[in-house]
């Protein structure tokens, strides 16, 4: 029987009493009081082992919460520490790649440079060398008329 329901009965049982006359005492049943104080101490052991079970469930729940939370917490952390290192490492690589690419570019500029001035050495000697046999075909073609104007002149004398 539930403890309640017992205070309640007990209750009853002195509100319901035969008052005694001339006095705020009331007469009750000793027997009866005895009857429900025994139920009372049958039902609270039984009452307080079943609290002491909530209580102790409700503890173990709480504390198994609180690892869970602890848990996602610590995931948390190493999640966002991980992708905080991610994040470096790709702004670290960003930053290196920038860098071989201005590298890579300022090399460019080097090469096509040295490259055009490499042609225009070349093409520089080809033009002396060209205006050199420019000028000995020309020399060759004046002798070579020169050489034909004396012989007809030879001729016509």
């Amino acid at each position: 029987m539930d403890v309640l329901v017992l205070i309640d009965k007990l209750d009853d049982l002195v509100h319901n009493a035969k008052p005694v006359p001339l006095t705020d005492q009331v007469r009750v049943d000793k027997e009866e009081i005895y009857d429900i104080l025994d139920q009372m101490r049958a039902t609270i052991p039984e009452e307080i082992k079943q609290a002491r079970w909530i209580v102790k469930e409700r503890q173990e729940m709480l504390a198994e919460a609180k690892r869970e939370a602890e848990r996602i917490i610590k995931e948390g952390r190493e999640r966002q520490d991980r992708m905080i290192s991610e994040q470096e490492i790709t702004k670290q690589a960003e930053r290196a790649a920038e860098d071989i690419i201005e590298d890579a570019r300022g090399r460019e500029r080097e090469i096509r440079l040295g490259a055009e001035d490499y042609a225009d050495e070349i093409l520089n000697t080809l033009e002396v060398n060209l205006t050199k046999f420019i000028a000995a075909v020309q020399r060759g073609r004046e002798r070579l008329a020169g050489r034909d104007e004396p012989a007809d002149r030879a001729e016509v004398a």
